[in-house]
């Protein structure tokens, strides 16, 4: 993926974990189907990790040594 696109999912990942803290939910059930947020949450937080991690392996870094 392009560092434009990393960008932009993250910013929206930050966002949609801002909203879901600010007005916190239960883990419930609706027809069989369990929406459990403290694992959503939990999975947003890491994608949002990995994705710093990517954009940070692809700026400029210095390598620096000595000679002996």
């Amino acid at each position: 993926m392009n560092e434009t696109i990393l960008r932009t999912i993250h910013a929206q990942i930050l966002e949609r974990i801002a909203e879901i803290t600010a007005s916190p939910k239960p883990t419930y059930s609706i027809d069989g189907q369990e929406i459990k947020w403290a694992e959503y949450l939990k999975s947003l937080r890491e994608t949002a990790t990995w994705i710093e991690q990517q954009l940070n392996s692809q700026e400029p870094f210095e390598i620096i040594s000595r000679s002996t």
